[in-house]
């Protein structure tokens, strides 16, 4: 098949070309980067790369095939992927498809070949940007004029369960997960520690998940702005009273920050990445693995009401904290169940599992 050239077109007005890969259309998404060496299924598959595009850094992408298995969620969320080399021809006893193939089945179009050093700088320099993918540039000035006009659609009416639906059995620990996003290896740690989850939407009310009367809350991840969901965090506060044990992930931990009174904002270009540094209030360091554009301002934190569990050591950003004067509320603004890795804070799950036993949860 003859290569075609197709370009990504950023709102500052830099051009990149390119070699199609994937499914081929035009679409409009902010742009992000990745510094990941592995894990592309999953990152593809995360609810919340809805509405971006995805740079990846590691020079080589689609090496070792995709195993749908491997999936966070039913169907790819990503607008586009961008990498320096693209692999067509797998090295992997696992694999079942190449990635092109991948991209081709869920209709992900993206671009190989663009200088992606170039293009992570400029984001790293000037911040995210709206950007286009596009089959020509002709009429770069309409392009451009375009992307700024683009308003994104609103992630939760896309991404998280419509109706509550329920993993697990009757008669292990009994967990409200409130889901604006979850990856899937949340609800397999919690079922593997012995826990039923029920999925309710961002529409649910507290008074609806408290009838189930849940011995723990969780609030999921997103792809959102927290302070887009001013309904969810009124709800949050409402668990925040209750004194429920609650864990709350990535955009669930800015969302218990929100309920708690502090503020939110936007990072220049997120963290987003597998090697994220961050230290425990024990003095441990722990690699981390990322996916956000938005923190809890460390200044608005009040210290006598949390403490400040995680930090990350790269810019002293509020990464986790801990509930002082409440039965449990613990949260981690990186992903602990970390699909496909690290692990190292997979141990925060047996926290929560270790609070709802202390809370005389049924075993």
């Amino acid at each position: 098949m003859k290569k075609q050239n197709g370009y990504l077109v950023l709102e500052s007005g830099q051009v990149y070309t390119g070699t199609w890969i994937g499914f081929k259309k035009e679409v409009i998404f902010e742009c992000v980067f990745n510094t990941s060496m592995f894990g592309y299924t999953e990152m593809l598959s995360d609810p919340s790369y809805f509405g971006q595009g995805i740079v990846f850094s590691y020079p080589s992408i689609g090496n070792y095939g995709v195993d749908e298995k491997d999936m966070e969620s039913a169907q790819c969320w990503v607008s586009a992927m961008f990498c320096y080399e693209f692999c067509t021809k797998p090295s992997n006893a696992t694999s079942k498809l190449t990635l092109n193939d991948y991209l081709l089945k869920y209709k992900i179009p993206g671009l190989s070949g663009i200088n992606t050093r170039e293009v992570i700088t400029n984001l790293r320099d000037k911040g995210v940007v709206k950007a286009k993918l596009v089959n020509d540039i002709k009429n770069l000035d309409k392009i451009i004029k375009e992307i700024k006009a683009y308003k994104p659609l609103n992630a939760l009416d896309y991404v998280p369960v419509k109706k509550p639906t329920v993993y697990g059995n009757k008669n292990k620990y009994n967990i409200a997960l409130y889901d604006f996003g979850v990856k899937m290896n949340i609800v397999r740690e919690l079922l593997k520690r012995n826990c039923k989850v029920t999925l309710f939407p961002p529409t649910a009310s507290y008074e609806e998940m408290m009838k189930i009367k849940p011995d723990g809350f969780l609030i999921s991840n997103g792809p959102c702005d927290p302070k887009d969901n001013v309904y969810q965090v009124a709800q949050i506060k409402k668990m925040i009273d209750k004194d429920i044990p609650m864990f709350g992930i990535c955009l669930g931990h800015q969302m218990i920050g929100l309920a708690a009174g502090f503020d939110t904002k936007k990072l220049k270009y997120g963290h987003r990445g597998s090697n994220h540094p961050c230290q425990y209030v024990d003095g441990k360091c722990y690699l981390t693995s990322q996916n956000h554009g938005y923190y809890v301002d460390n200044k608005t934190v009040d210290k006598k009401k949390v403490t400040i569990s995680f930090t990350n050591t790269n810019d002293d950003s509020v990464e986790g904290m801990i509930f002082k004067n409440k039965k449990f509320i613990e949260t981690a603004q990186f992903h602990p169940e970390a699909c496909a890795g690290p692990n190292d804070t997979n141990f925060l799950f047996d926290n929560f599992i270790n609070a709802l036993k202390k809370k005389g949860a049924k075993k």
